[in-house]
């Protein structure tokens, strides 16, 4: 395994990769940057929209277009132009001091993500979910809603409320998008980093960026234990995603920090696309948002 830079472009806040099977294509934001990014990895081409908000997350639609979560809307994004299409929620318009953050589709093409203070105000936050036409509270009293992942049943859901230093699970009922029955499954040593964004593989283990921990880590939920973990040169790790042709490769976001550093090759990195390439586990394909989760 090597890890690589997949594409010499600094985020402020990369964040929410997207494995896109179809094109052999990796997306990504850059939240507070206001970007929407995808690098073709057959042909070499990087491309960008910028938005006129910060953008919290993205999801793949099934019609191929992106699903945005933005500052204080869900929005459909035509792929070609980077022009909004329809905006299809905004639970929070009335927050000024809020935005999205985090979020994926589940099986059934249904959009979850959440929300935080833009000052990271405690509890301020929630979690939504985009289904048959509605937007609907989830979660409640969060403060900064992070990482999302589904067992490959979809029998559990797993959530990241980045300060408490743990994930939690849920059962889940796929046919209704339902959860209940919330319990701690893995803990984390405030030394690790704090957790942020996440994605499972094929052996259901949890993969978890650490921001502040300069790696992403494998976790077990059955039993909490901290299986491996691999190595950035950056601190700020925000999110992962396995894609390529086989679903091997593990996609790394980051940021970039204000803190002062004296070594340069760490700082020119900070906010870059890493790929940790054949990382000897394998991910999932990544649910597409159903335009008919529109519909009411």
């Amino acid at each position: 395994m090597t890890i690589q830079k997949v594409v010499d472009l600094n985020c402020k806040l990369g964040e929410s990769p997207v494995w896109d099977a179809e094109r052999s294509a990796i997306c990504w934001v850059d939240i507070t940057g206001q970007a929407i990014h995808e690098f073709n990895t057959a042909s070499g081409r990087q491309n960008t929209f910028f938005m006129a908000q910060a953008v919290g997350c993205i999801a793949l639609c099934d019609n191929g277009d992106f699903l945005a979560a933005l500052k204080d809307e869900v929005v459909r994004i035509d792929r070609l132009t980077g022009a909004v299409q329809s905006v299809i929620a905004g639970p929070e318009r009335h927050l000024l001091t809020n935005r999205s953050n985090d979020g994926k589709c589940d099986a059934k093409g249904r959009f979850w993500f959440g929300t935080k203070s833009l000052s990271d105000e405690p509890r301020a936050g929630n979690v939504y979910c985009v289904a048959d036409g509605v937007c609907s509270l989830q979660i409640q009293d969060v403060t900064i809603s992070n990482g999302i992942a589904w067992s490959d049943d979809y029998k559990t859901m797993y959530y990241i409320d980045t300060p408490t230093f743990g994930v939690v699970a849920y059962d889940y009922d796929l046919n209704n998008g339902s959860i209940s029955n919330k319990r701690t499954v893995i803990e984390i040593a405030e030394e690790e980093g704090f957790p942020d964004g996440m994605t499972i593989d094929t052996e259901g283990m949890l993969w978890i960026a650490h921001w502040g921990g300069f790696q992403v880590a494998r976790w077990d939920p059955s039993t909490g234990a901290k299986l491996s973990s691999i190595q950035l040169p950056v601190a700020n790790v925000t999110s992962c995603v396995f894609g390529g042709a086989s679903h091997e490769n593990l996609y790394i976001t980051t940021a970039r920090t204000e803190m002062s550093s004296g070594n340069d090759s760490i700082r020119s990195d900070e906010g870059c696309l890493f790929v940790a390439v054949n990382s000897g586990f394998k991910g999932l394909p990544a649910n597409r948002f159903s335009i008919k989760n529109t519909e009411k």
